[in-house]
């Protein structure tokens, strides 16, 4: 039973994995922390670029075993040495032709043109090289041609199949969930404004209505989620992350609500036609459809350092994976004999913007632990249930409160103090629900108590460590202490700042400092 849940796991494990590392690197809509401000240039292209090189890599292997009927041109210098020009030439052109501008918005045979005059120009640079070289000759000008049909073919096909992929939001779940506050009379006019220019970058999660309650109704197949006095804690307490605000003149724009909004982290786009100021946040100018915004965040990140911080949460995500692994087998069977049942235990959670997980953990209580957390809930160091913590908790593992009232800790209570029970979330990393550093993943049930200041710690991805558990989170019982940490992480995070909290958590683990 033990060691086929463990086969399973794994086994499950890899599958997803090479799924995930995929999405993560190729999905244009990845939004990893914070808000992501939009790529210019080439940067916002960058999954076509990368797609376009691999497919000339593949025409030039393909031609070459037509005509050789072998692949190993890589041992050939100069076959070896035209696989590396190929590519350089084909990403000069991608870059100072600017040929994939407008990619999204082009139609089939407009695509064909851009291509065909892409595949021309790298062409006349291989020619241009074999000829400055003065090694024509000794290359197959039949492999070269055949190279450039190929790959005419094959990136055209590609680019088709993935500009399909984004326009029906294959990947949806990864592009952010935007709600558009607006008025009745011009709702119509904003959906088909955002729709028509946005389609790969957002994914409408409704409307809030300030001029009428229509909640329930549909405009443009879009739902009417939320009015005037519904749409703050709408955008907070279902999964929101950015909102669109667009009024007609006759309708002021409501400051508390951008107040609110603001206060919980949540990135709001106002119409420069009424701007608000908001002293203490980023606000920067933009572009969503033909409305130019105002947008106002917490923080924002670029597109390099969100890659920074995803490859540094895949790199640390492998690691992380193989030692959970090796710490499975040594101590899975003893929390299975200790409490007969699953070895990992999984519960939901809340994250960025409000978007639902499961997270992972070792089990480290029995099997009724949640049934048994209300009764427990008056002894919770923090009072207003908004997180829960115990000095003794009776639902871990081997804990027992003896006659003579001496407290009895067991295998729960050693992988909780070593943090060990935290280790499967690195699976919640690689899979993208979680960072290696972020802040803790609260509980629907509190997040159903928090205000509106509360909510800006969720304007990240939650992560296995960050501020508070750094900051000796055992002795911190005031959960506003803990917002406040949570908040100076997000205003001033840098990929520095990760690795200073990830290295002082070693020290935390190894000390045994802090830890619940």
């Amino acid at each position: 039973m033990y060691w086929e849940e463990c086969i399973l796991l794994y086994k499950y494990s890899f599958l997803r994995l090479v799924y995930f590392l995929n999405k993560s690197f190729f999905n244009k809509g990845v939004g990893l922390f914070m808000y992501r401000k939009n790529a210019n240039g080439w940067l916002k292209h960058i999954d076509f670029i990368i797609l376009d090189m691999i497919c000339l890599q593949i025409a030039f292997m393909m031609a070459y075993f037509i005509k050789n009927g072998n692949t190993h041109l890589y041992n050939d210098f100069l076959y070896r040495n035209m696989a590396i020009i190929l590519e350089v030439a084909d990403l000069m052109v991608l870059l100072i032709f600017s040929t994939l501008k407008g990619v999204l918005k082009r139609g089939h045979y407009q695509e064909f043109v851009k291509t065909l005059k892409h595949s021309f120009i790298v062409c006349l640079l291989a020619v241009l090289y074999l000829f400055t070289v003065q090694k024509g000759v000794f290359f197959s000008r039949f492999i070269l041609f055949l190279t450039i049909g190929i790959y005419l073919i094959l990136t055209y096909i590609v680019r088709e199949l993935w500009k399909r992929n984004i326009k029906k939001g294959v990947n949806s779940g990864k592009r952010r969930k935007l709600l558009i506050v607006t008025s009745s009379t011009i709702a119509d006019k904003v959906i088909e404004n955002v729709e028509k220019n946005n389609y790969s970058r957002y994914d409408i999660v409704g409307f809030a209505l300030l001029d009428k309650d229509l909640i329930g109704n549909q405009i443009n197949n879009v739902s009417v989620v939320a009015n005037n006095e519904t749409v703050g804690m709408y955008a907070c307490k279902e999964w929101v992350d950015e909102v669109l605000i667009v009024l007609p003149k006759e309708i002021a724009y409501p400051n508390t609500l951008i107040e609110q909004l603001t206060l919980a982290g949540i990135t709001v786009h106002m119409n420069l036609a009424k701007v608000v100021n908001s002293p203490g946040k980023k606000q920067f100018v933009e572009k969503i459809g033909d409305y130019t915004v105002l947008t106002t965040s917490i923080n924002y990140a670029s597109l390099n350092e969100l890659f920074l911080k995803r490859v540094f949460d895949i790199i640390c995500g492998l690691l992380g994976c193989v030692l959970t692994l090796i710490i499975t087998i040594f101590i899975g069977p003893i929390i299975y004999f200790a409490s007969p049942g699953p070895i990992f235990f999984s519960q939901e959670r809340v994250g960025k913007n409000g978007k639902k997980f499961k997270m992972y953990k070792f089990r480290s209580m029995y099997l009724d632990a949640e049934e048994r957390k209300e009764e427990l809930m008056k002894d919770n160091k923090i009072g207003d249930g908004k997180m829960f913590k115990l000095d003794f908790d009776p639902r871990v593992i081997g804990n027992k409160v003896m006659p003579d009232g001496f407290h009895k800790t067991g295998i729960g209570e050693f992988i909780r103090k070593t943090s060990l029970d935290e280790f499967p979330q690195f699976f919640n990393v690689l899979k993208g629900d979680m960072s290696i550093v972020g802040t803790r993943p609260p509980l629907i049930s509190e997040t159903n108590l928090y205000e509106y200041q509360h909510f800006a710690r969720l304007a990240i991805k939650p992560g296995i460590t960050g501020m508070w558990q750094v900051s000796g989170r055992s002795e911190i019982i005031d959960f506003d202490e803990v917002v406040k940490l949570d908040k100076y992480y997000i205003e001033n995070w840098n990929l520095g700042l990760d690795i200073k909290i990830l290295l002082k958590t070693v020290l935390v683990v190894v000390c045994k400092t802090g830890a619940v």
